[in-house]
């Protein structure tokens, strides 16, 4: 969670991909500032439970789940219309649904090609259709799109992610430039390399794909990365998703705020 505090009351925000790791924290964080939200991810029923169970008592908002598949239009429509029946408005959407799979071209899968490219770019194109209509008709809106250093740069042995967050970052133009008069923003958040669970799968996957030890990833490949020689952390995300909610984030609009501890600067 950030330091950073606003008055959210009254908002409502749908975060995707949000029972764990980025999306869980973001979550969080808009509870603490009294945002209503609706969580969206995979995992244990019970532990889901328990984890919207925590954060309605923590923060005294409601928080209500849903179980979409990020793969399933018809069920990526039915979570923004759950949100709108149910808290009656949709002042929020961060899209941080994400799945990664490392491999060389020759060896990449194609149904997991087809899965990535699905949940870490075409979901947010369905979520951003079905939300944009109703944040017009409020006059207000902020789509947040959880995008990637990735989105900027390339690595190997990551086709589909790349490409999907590199497509993220178009999509986040166009749609910004479509609703710039309507007091809706759209912008990309481009962290770099966080300790994720998804990064943790990552550092196996890629030890093997370049047949080095997974101390040698983090340090020759992850963090070699990012000049700092730091992780980017939960709270630094945070803090830039609060800002871009903001009323002080209103003419921030089409842009992407890049937290990768100066990788994209070389």
């Amino acid at each position: 969670m950030s330091s950073i505090r606003l008055d959210l009351s009254g908002h409502v925000a749908v975060i995707t991909g949000s029972t764990s790791g980025i999306g869980l924290h973001m979550a969080e964080g808009l509870a603490a500032n009294g945002a209503d939200i609706v969580l969206n991810g995979l995992g244990d029923a019970d532990v889901i439970e328990t984890e919207r169970q925590r954060i309605a008592e923590t923060h005294g908002v409601k928080v209500l789940y849903h179980g979409a598949n990020m793969l399933k239009p018809d069920e990526i429509a039915d979570l923004i219309g759950f949100t709108a029946r149910e808290l009656g408005r949709l002042d929020i959407l961060v899209n941080c649904a994400g799945i990664q799979h490392v491999a060389p071209i020759e060896d990449f899968p194609t149904d997991k090609w087809d899965a990535i490219i699905g949940i870490n770019l075409t979901s947010a194109f369905h979520t951003m259709k079905h939300a944009v209509p109703i944040m017009r008709k409020q006059g207000r809106g902020r789509i947040v799109n959880i995008a990637s250093a990735h989105a900027l740069r390339a690595s190997p042995f990551k086709a589909a992610y790349v490409s999907a967050k590199h497509g993220l970052m178009g999509l986040t133009k166009t749609v910004a430039l479509e609703t710039a008069e309507d007091g809706v923003t759209v912008n990309c958040i481009n962290p770099g390399y966080v300790k994720t669970p998804l990064v943790e799968n990552q550092i196996a996957d890629t030890a093997k794909a370049r047949g080095i030890s997974e101390d040698e990833v983090v340090r020759d490949v992850m963090l070699s990365a990012q000049p700092t020689k730091k992780f980017v952390t939960y709270s630094e995300l945070v803090g830039a998703l609060l800002y871009l909610v903001s009323d002080d984030g209103a003419n921030v609009n089409g842009n992407a705020i890049t937290i990768d501890g100066g990788w994209t600067a070389k």
